[in-house]
C-alpha cells in the first residue's frame, strides 16, 4: 500500500487502541502516508499527545476520541461522533488478554475481555460496513491471533475470543468484497505491547510491534489473513500441519512456559 492509495481508503482512517502496541504502529504508519486520523483509546492525555505529534510531524488532521469501547454505549458514542467523516479504513486494534487457570481468573475481567475482543468487533464492523458500502473502496482490519486457530490452555477465554474474530473476519472477507470493502484478519504471535504485563505473561519470544502495520497494509486487499513477522509465520505454519488435538497440546506447553508459575 502506498500513499497514493489514500484516495482509495482515505481520506480518513480510524484506529482503535491507538496509543500503544500495534495500534500505535498503525496510527504512525497511516499518518506518514497522509491519512487524516481518528485516534481512539481510553487515555485522553496520550491521545492528545499523539495527535499533536502526527499533526506536527506529518501534517495530517487528527480527531482524538477518548472512549471505552468495551462498553456498548462507548461504541455508540464513537459511531455518532464520526458520522460526518469520510472514513474509508478502520483498524480495530484494541483488545487485551488474560492468562492462567480459567477458574482462578477474575470473572469480571474475562467478561470484559469478551466484550472488547468480540462484541465491540461486531458492533464496530456492523456500523462501519454499512457506511462504507455506500462509499466504494474501503478497508476493515481486525485482529485475531496465533492462539485463535485452536484452543490454548492457560489462555482459554482469550484464545476463544480470537477464534471468534478469525471466523468473523473470514466470513466478512467474502460478504463485503462485492461492496468494495477489503477485510483483513491479522494473526500475530507474541508481540511486545502492554498485553504481556496485563495478562501476567512472560513474553520472552515476543517480536517488536514496529513494522507490523506496514506488512499488514501491504496485505490489505490481497489476502484474507496475514501473519506478520517471522515468528507468527513459523509457529503458525508449523502448527497448521498438525491435527487439532495435537495443536492444543502444543499450545498447552507453549502457554505453560509463558504463564507465571510455569503451568504445565
Amino acid at each position: 500500500m502506498s500513499s497514493k492509495e489514500v484516495k482509495y481508503y482515505g481520506p480518513w482512517a480510524l484506529v482503535t487502541g491507538a496509543t500503544s502496541g500495534i495500534g500505535k504502529d498503525f496510527a504512525q504508519e497511516l499518518a506518514k502516508k497522509g491519512f487524516s486520523l481518528v485516534l481512539v483509546a481510553r487515555t485522553k492525555s496520550k491521545l492528545e499527545e499523539l495527535s499533536r505529534k502526527y499533526q506536527t510531524e506529518c501534517g495530517v488532521e487528527t480527531y482524538p476520541i477518548s472512549v471505552d469501547i468495551s462498553q456498548a454505549n462507548g461504541l455508540e458514542e464513537l459511531l455518532k461522533k464520526t458520522t460526518d467523516l469520510n472514513i474509508g479504513l478502520v483498524v480495530h486494534a484494541a483488545g487485551f488478554g488474560s492468562a492462567g487457570s480459567f477458574s482462578d481468573l477474575d470473572l469480571a475481567n474475562e467478561l470484559n475481555m469478551v466484550d472488547l475482543n468480540c462484541r465491540s468487533t461486531v458492533q464496530l464492523s456492523h456500523g462501519f460496513c454499512n457506511r462504507m458500502r455506500n462509499r466504494g473502496k474501503s478497508g476493515l482490519v481486525l485482529f485475531g491471533s496465533l492462539v485463535g486457530f485452536q484452543g490454548s490452555p492457560w489462555s482459554a477465554t482469550y484464545s476463544a475470543t480470537k477464534a471468534f474474530v478469525q471466523s468473523f473476519a473470514e466470513a466478512l472477507y467474502h460478504e463485503e468484497k462485492g461492496y468494495g470493502i477489503d477485510v483483513l484478519s491479522v494473526a500475530p504471535g507474541p508481540v511486545e505491547t502492554g498485553f504481556g504485563s496485563r495478562a501476567a505473561m512472560q513474553m520472552g519470544m515476543a517480536q517488536s510491534s514496529e513494522g507490523i502495520a506496514k506488512e499488514c497494509l501491504k496485505a490489505l486487499g490481497r489476502q484474507m489473513t496475514v501473519r506478520p513477522g517471522f515468528l507468527s509465520k513459523f509457529l503458525g505454519y508449523s502448527l497448521s500441519t498438525a491435527p487439532r488435538p495435537l495443536r492444543v497440546t502444543i499450545m498447552k506447553g507453549i502457554m505453560g512456559g509463558m504463564v507465571s508459575g510455569g503451568k504445565k
